[in-house]
């Protein structure tokens, strides 16, 4: 496979200063707004890394399922890779890839978990079996196959029929408290437009233009 020829032109329109919201998180909302608009598949689909204690860092993608000024929120098992690493480092960065509108977003910050009351409250909002395949899965382990995960999940759809799925105790959000946001706007010849958000330590936000 020969890649080093492939590419495309980054054409639509550019990114300017004077067009930022002063707040990251109004220009965020603005941009997955438009984002939704536009009908791209998974718009809410982020790639998180995290870092083990050996220094291994290690990405996935998972959804974004609320934000606001307190931080970005994502749910999983608090037994899997990532809610391991976390517990030993906080530090996380997340990372929207929005091609279709040649827009990235970058996030830098610390992870901590939710209340279990504002997990539940998500859990509970949940497609029924979606809440059975959180207690099926124990994530991030080793599974001898297939058929034995679709074995556990169909045992405790049967055993769950009735009545209401228990909410696990290992399983929850975490918010992500943001202290760098950066905006990334393709443009032509590669001269792509980069914005960086930090936060300052009287909890505004200076905004620097970054070369490409």
């Amino acid at each position: 496979m020969e890649l080093e020829s492939l590419r495309r032109e980054y054409m639509k329109d550019g990114l300017r200063r004077d067009d930022l919201a002063v707040d990251p998180f109004d220009q965020f909302e603005l941009w997955i707004k438009q984002v939704m608009e536009l009908g791209i598949a998974d718009p809410t689909a982020m790639t998180i890394a995290t870092v083990s204690e050996a220094g291994q860092p290690s990405q996935r993608i998972v959804l974004l399922k609320h934000f606001d000024r307190l931080g970005f929120v994502f749910y999983t098992n608090y037994g899997s890779r990532k809610s391991l690493e976390l517990d030993s480092n906080p530090k996380i960065s997340l990372h929207f890839p929005w091609h279709n509108a040649d827009r990235q977003v970058k996030v830098c910050g610390v992870a901590t978990k939710i209340s279990a009351s504002e997990s539940l409250k998500y859990f509970v909002s949940r497609p029924r079996d979606s809440q059975i395949a959180a207690i099926a899965s124990k994530q991030s382990k080793v599974l001898t196959s297939r058929s034995f995960l679709l074995n556990q999940f169909e045992s405790l759809k049967q055993k769950l029929q009735s009545g209401e799925v228990p909410f696990p105790d290992y399983w929850g959000g975490y918010r992500v408290k943001a202290h760098e946001i950066e905006f990334w706007q393709g443009g032509e010849n590669r001269l792509h437009d980069r914005f960086c958000y930090s936060l300052q330590s009287d909890s505004t936000w200076t905004i620097d233009r970054l070369a490409p």
